[in-house]
């Protein structure tokens, strides 16, 4: 199988990646569309056309990315829609209200290194926001995405993929003592895992699913930081970028490789994908800088069993 690539790369921006695309007559969905790379990712879409909708938690902060988006864009069409994907009744209620086609959905809202803590329904904060969360928001949108026809879904992993596989048989860390890097790397893995699967169940409806690493940006994701730890990151940020391995993006070059899945003709029909700087990732056996994809984030048997374990797991929770 031939990776797929671009002629962009590390420092290529979403509205670059959108010129000369036409996204006219195309809905969008963008989560955590209220700060960081989503508040990029809908400006681009919503340059290229698209009809977006900013699915927030904030949506006083919504509202003012909308305007923003509206002043840069020339759209007066953006919506802005509540959702907490940290609690099933908030993703119920989206997709309950949702109406028509939806051509894109990007699954970019996320947590990171978050203290211990369980989400409404009972889940390990980050995997249920990340992972559960946005799953069940998938599966309630199929439809809609079925519908569309040629649909596609974005979902934004981490080169933190690296730190764990899906741990099946301890997911909340009930049995071990809580980690949050594992955590996230965890609900990272299961992200990419979660578009193998989608696009190997709903391929016959259109629907194409892809995974990508952003890269590193500096964005309030990592506000469970510590000075200290913060500090120390900046450091090896500077010393990964004096050795070539990597250098930290704007947000606006962060948004570029979801921007690129969401619209690029070079993916179309293509699922099940993980990127890097619009360009397809190497599998890997370890990661270089944060180059490459590691094979459990890919593994199609472990991205069935999560498919099946997730659909248990959102079933017991509506039902108790």
């Amino acid at each position: 199988m031939t990776r797929i690539s671009s002629d962009f790369d590390s420092d290529s921006t979403a509205l670059q990646v959108v010129e000369g695309i036409d996204l006219t007559g195309r809905r969008a969905v963008v989560t955590g569309a209220s700060s960081g790379i989503g508040v990029e990712t809908a400006r681009a879409l919503a340059h290229a056309g698209a009809q977006v909708t900013l699915a927030v938690r904030d949506t006083d902060a919504g509202d003012r990315v909308a305007a923003d988006i509206a002043a840069t864009s020339g759209r007066t069409d953006i919506a802005v829609a509540p959702l907490d994907l940290a609690d099933l009744t908030s993703v119920d209620a989206f997709t309950a209200a949702w109406r028509g086609p939806l051509h894109i959905l990007v699954n970019n809202a996320g947590v990171m290194d978050t203290p211990y803590g369980r989400t409404a329904q009972g889940f390990e904060t980050q995997f249920g926001v990340n992972h559960l969360g946005h799953f069940a928001l998938a599966l309630g949108l199929h439809d809609a995405l079925a519908t569309a026809g040629d649909a596609r879904i974005v979902a934004v992993s981490s080169s933190g993929h690296a730190a764990s596989p899906v741990v099946f048989d301890d997911l909340f860390f009930d049995r071990r003592p809580y980690d949050a890097g594992l955590a996230y790397g965890q609900s990272k893995t299961a992200d990419a895992l979660f578009a193998v699967e989608a696009s190997r169940r709903w391929a016959a409806d259109g629907i194409t699913a892809n995974s990508l690493d952003p890269g590193g940006i500096w964005t309030p994701l990592q506000r469970h930081w510590s000075a200290e730890r913060r500090a120390a990151a900046e450091e090896q940020a500077r010393g990964a970028a004096e050795a070539g391995l990597f250098h930290m993006k704007s947000t606006e070059q962060g948004a570029a490789t979801s921007v690129f899945l969401a619209t690029s003709p070079s993916v179309a029909g293509t699922g099940g994908r993980y990127f890097q700087d619009c360009q397809e990732a190497e599998v890997v056996p370890a990661l270089h800088g944060l180059t490459g994809v590691l094979p459990h984030a890919l593994d199609p048997q472990d991205a069935q069993r999560l498919w099946e374990v997730s659909e248990r797991l959102i079933a017991a929770a509506r039902a108790a």
